[in-house]
């Protein structure tokens, strides 16, 4: 696969402010957005060109990423409107076209695929109330639209939203290996802390020694329907950390790293001391 260049400009002088984002060899733009700028906004001319957004916030009772998607004709004007009728987003990421050749029927294209990727995808709650019609578009605008999506995929990613990517990546190679949890559960080890396995099962009991948040986390994934009635993973589902996949399915603490083990019986911990043997050599000086 080959390396891509991404640009980023931080358009205020600080990481907290506004950010505009672009890729190499395409006609795309990304605006990253605190709320709290958009009254400040009417300095970027282009904010008034046809695109797709997303509004990011957070559920406050049950800690849950959201977002919302939508299109305009006028991106900026249509983020003061949701200034002023939608409470739960503190960012908006807004994707637009540099030479301006998005069109309604592309945007609504765009809006009904993302909608449909974020559902799918089960990192955020969409908040989206009816699912976006998609607009019919000529095959050639198709593959143009569909190349649109694939950059714009990336690019939330990193700035942080990963909103269009699977819950649980299958493609890197090195995260391969299988690891059992007891007779309950299968998982892999991913870049982003450690999946648990569709048809792993659930204990149905905890002990009073869970923590509350990790009893919240458990019974959230009841809730979202994540694990069935009978206790049953319905999908690959990514965790934090090995410990807390562990701690959910079985109902009670303990070392994740130790109690994960591959078919050979190894943990975690055992396989990554196998495989960086002059980790336990290294001596850390303190300052000073």
């Amino acid at each position: 696969m080959r390396g891509r260049t991404i640009r980023q400009f931080l358009i205020d002088g600080i990481a907290d402010g506004r950010w505009t984002c672009e890729l190499s060899n395409w006609t795309g733009k990304a605006y990253k957005i605190p709320r709290t700028y958009l009254n400040i906004c009417e300095d970027r001319l282009d904010l008034t060109n046809t695109g797709v957004y997303f509004l990011f916030g957070t559920n406050d009772e049950t800690d849950r990423q959201q977002v919302y998607i939508g299109e305009a004709e006028n991106i900026l004007m249509r983020m003061k409107q949701h200034v002023a009728g939608k409470d739960f987003w503190t960012e908006c990421v807004i994707f637009i076209s540099k030479d301006n050749n998005l069109n309604k029927a592309h945007i609504k294209y765009l809006e009904n695929h993302l909608y449909h990727m974020a559902k799918a995808s089960n990192r955020y709650e969409v908040l989206n109330s009816v699912v976006p019609t998609e607009s019919s578009i000529s095959e050639m605008d198709r593959a143009e639209m569909d190349e649109f999506i694939d950059n714009m995929q990336l690019m939330l990613s990193v700035l942080g939203h990963k909103v269009l990517e699977p819950s649980v990546s299958k493609s890197a190679k090195q995260h391969d290996r299988i690891f059992h949890l007891q007779d309950k559960a299968k998982g892999r080890l991913t870049s982003e802390g450690f999946a648990v396995l569709k048809g792993s099962k659930i204990a149905q009991t905890v002990t009073s020694s869970l923590s509350q948040s990790v009893i919240n986390k458990r019974d959230q994934l009841f809730k979202d329907k994540i694990v069935n009635d009978k206790g049953e993973f319905t999908q690959d589902w990514l965790f934090s950390s090995p410990s807390l996949a562990a701690k959910i399915i079985v109902g009670y603490s303990l070392n994740g790293r130790d109690a994960w083990k591959d078919a050979k019986g190894s943990s975690i911990n055992d396989i990554e001391a196998r495989e960086n043997p002059d980790l336990g050599k290294i001596q850390f000086k303190e300052d000073g």
